[in-house]
């Protein structure tokens, strides 16, 4: 049964099946590892990201817990995207400045018990491959001090990358790894670049779920 952690929950739940039924049908969706989610308690998912199929392909993955997402605020746009995204609990992120206010939002929902999606590398791949993360996601995960779950997505960027007006059917699936956990993010928080080092351990974790 997943969690009360936000008022948004009920709508997010609806979109949520709706996401996981088109899925399912479409791209032949397979999640593991959701059990390294943690039951309670504030969170972060840390994901590789090719496409904007990512952030249903994350929350549709876990069941037991709302999922919530940090957005550029140009995302919010139009009627429908104005009402939808803030519904489901997505924080508007002004990515053109230092938007203080939306990370100390973040940070407090972490801290409050929520869970929140990330994408270390801050914008989709061109070419569906790792790249190398944004320095700004370890300075929030080390402010927050909860857990980090990395996942690794499958099939995403085959089945709608940058560019494309459709999504091809084919296989998509996630994978979740153990937590990297705040004791290991607090080690390097002291060290010089210490926030960069977090961002590359992670993608690192997220690099080992990757299908062989």
């Amino acid at each position: 049964m997943m969690l009360n952690d936000h008022p948004s929950q009920r709508s997010y739940n609806r979109f949520r099946r709706l996401c996981k039924c088109g899925l399912t049908l479409w791209n032949r969706f397979a999640s593991r590892g959701s059990e390294h989610v943690p039951a309670a308690g504030g969170c972060v998912i840390c994901a590789n990201h090719a496409s904007f199929l990512d952030p249903p392909v994350v929350g549709v993955g876990v069941a037991h817990r709302q999922v919530r997402f940090m957005a550029r605020d140009t995302l919010f746009k139009g009627r429908f995207m104005n009402w939808l995204l803030p519904a489901i609990g997505v924080i508007a992120l002004d990515r053109t400045r230092g938007d203080i206010s939306a990370l100390r939002n973040a940070i407090q929902s972490l801290k409050s018990g929520a869970v929140i999606g990330l994408f270390p590398e801050g914008t989709r791949s061109p070419d569906g491959q790792l790249q190398e993360p944004k320095g700004g996601v370890g300075f929030l995960i080390a402010k927050a001090g909860v857990p980090v779950v990395p996942a690794y997505i499958s099939g995403t960027f085959r089945a709608y990358p940058k560019g494309a007006r459709f999504i091809r059917p084919g296989r998509v699936s996630i994978t979740y790894g153990p937590p990297i956990t705040p004791a290991e993010v607090a080690a390097l928080a002291d060290q010089d670049d210490g926030y960069t080092k977090i961002a590359r351990l992670i993608m690192a974790r997220i690099a080992t779920l990757k299908p062989q």
